[in-house]
């Protein structure tokens, strides 16, 4: 939910103290500060959430634009077996000689293509050219530009940066970081408010309805506050899920979750691709190609050692098979004789699991193995997170889920203005919706309070984004308050 229930309707009884003792004592009720919170983060924030829903709904939908887009390229309508992968590799080599080959895709089903990738200096980081064969066949039927792990192709690629970082360079990431950042707050902050005020209200009526169910009977601005509070609960625990996996793609947040996923072993496994018994000739100098690099790709490739294991794709995929990494895979051919063949699941469409092998191409020797099975739970549940997050886990199903919850989630959002806009005085010069008053913290139990000042400091440097925007936050509202102290103008009511 992107704006609270700004003030208890005009309709609803409002309590008065029996003494004041009972006014005057300090409270454990955290509603009017996480009310003035949500607030102002409702207010501040949403722009920033409003561009990361349309464009999340676009890259929710990009699987399958993407397949749509390039069907030509993608699928053949060629029957009959299909040749070896071998012969279909250097079948794209002849499309492109000038390039290095360094993995291919092999068609996981009939009626879909083979994807060969090169290594193109010319393309940008994370780039590699992808040429496009008929297993049947063995004809082209074109090239393309693939982005990343996950082999996005140009339009999804458009669609995946754009979400990330509105095609502003690592700059433009600060937008995406500061909606997942500020996104859970907003969310569970709402949850809290519209729970409140529905049992204050059973309290009053004893009635049972209006915390799932929208009321009916409600008209102008409680109706909007309905709608708002029940579509926000409804959503609440999906944006909590967005705002989690989105942060582990952050820059600054994304950092420390992977320093704790490291140092409680719960990353991602990895393999060992070295072949200890290479020749000392062949490991000193794939040692020296590694000098000054962080990943192996990054040594000159040997055509005349890459050509040799070409030869060999078929044989290690029936090595990968045999060992139970079987579906969509992607091979990467190796470059030098130190180094082995792997071959890793891919993420498609009800896919649940990523097992990855090594195997010795020379021999057909399995050098390493990490079985999907072994892996830690965290590990697991990132994976499957971040493929439904991607709209991939589930395919057209969890595509069409992330819309439905775009759509709802801008509906929130929309509302959330018009009940500020409602907020506003009908007399004087304000023309826009008061903020709940200051000072709530001063009337929350000091135990709370320090509760409250130790979890916002302890999420601010996990979240460091969210930290120094709420830290900027507070620094101007209470430079504001002091201006308005100082020109004498009453504060803004509470409820």
């Amino acid at each position: 939910m992107s704006v609270p229930e700004l003030e208890r309707d005009k309709t609803e009884p409002r309590s008065t103290p029996s003494s004041f003792t009972e006014r005057s004592r300090p409270s454990f009720s955290l509603r009017p500060l996480v009310m003035r919170m949500h607030f102002y983060a409702g207010i501040l924030v949403a722009p920033f959430l409003v561009l990361a829903t349309i464009s999340g709904g676009l890259y929710a939908m990009a699987p399958t634009i993407e397949q749509i887009v390039y069907r030509d390229y993608l699928h053949v309508d060629s029957t009959g077996p299909a040749v070896p992968v071998s012969e279909q590799v250097r079948a794209a080599q002849d499309v492109r000689p000038d390039l290095t080959v360094t993995a291919v895709r092999p068609a996981a089903e009939p009626g879909e293509t083979t994807r060969v990738l090169f290594d193109d200096p010319s393309l940008g980081e994370s780039e590699r050219l992808a040429v496009f064969i008929d297993p049947v066949t063995a004809q082209s039927t074109g090239e393309l530009v693939s982005y990343g792990s996950a082999a996005a192709l140009p339009v999804r690629a458009w669609i995946s940066q754009l979400h990330r970082n509105l095609h502003l360079g690592e700059p433009g990431r600060i937008y995406s970081e500061l909606a997942a950042s500020w996104l859970w707050v907003i969310a569970l902050g709402g949850v809290y408010l519209w729970v409140a005020r529905y049992r204050a209200a059973r309290r009053r009526s004893r009635s049972t309805a209006g915390l799932w169910t929208v009321d009916r009977s409600s008209r102008g601005r409680r109706r909007t506050l309905s709608w708002h509070g029940v579509a926000g609960i409804w959503i609440a625990a999906a944006l909590v899920f967005l705002s989690t996996t989105g942060l582990t793609w952050s820059k600054y947040a994304g950092e420390n979750i992977g320093e704790v996923r490291s140092a409680l072993s719960w990353t991602t496994p990895t393999i060992d691709t070295t072949l200890t018994d290479a020749t000392p000739k062949a490991a000193k100098a794939a040692k020296a190609g590694h000098e000054g690099h962080g990943a192996s790709s990054e040594h000159t490739a040997d055509p005349s050692m890459v050509d040799g294991n070409i030869d060999r794709l078929d044989a290690v995929l029936d090595v990968a098979r045999a060992n139970g990494v079987t579906g969509a895979v992607e091979a990467a051919i190796p470059s030098d004789v130190a180094t082995a063949f792997t071959v890793e699941q891919t993420r498609q469409p009800w896919q649940f699991s990523a097992g990855k092998i090594a195997v010795d191409g020379r021999h057909g020797d399995v050098t390493d193995a990490s079985p999907f099975s072994e892996w830690p739970l965290a590990a697991k549940l990132t994976t499957w997170g971040i493929a439904l997050h991607m709209g991939i886990l589930f395919g057209l199903v969890s595509q069409v889920a992330l819309v439905v919850l775009a759509a709802a989630l801008m509906s929130v959002i929309i509302r959330g203005y018009v009940l500020w806009w409602r907020r506003r005085p009908t007399r004087g010069t304000q023309r826009m919706g008061r903020a709940p008053m200051r000072g709530t913290l001063r009337g929350v139990h000091p135990a709370a309070t320090i509760a409250v000042v130790v979890g916002v400091v302890a999420v601010g440097y996990a979240i460091p984004l969210l930290g120094m925007s709420l830290a900027a936050f507070l620094v101007v509202d209470y430079l504001a308050g002091v201006v308005s102290r100082t020109r004498g103008t009453k504060p803004a009511p509470g409820h």
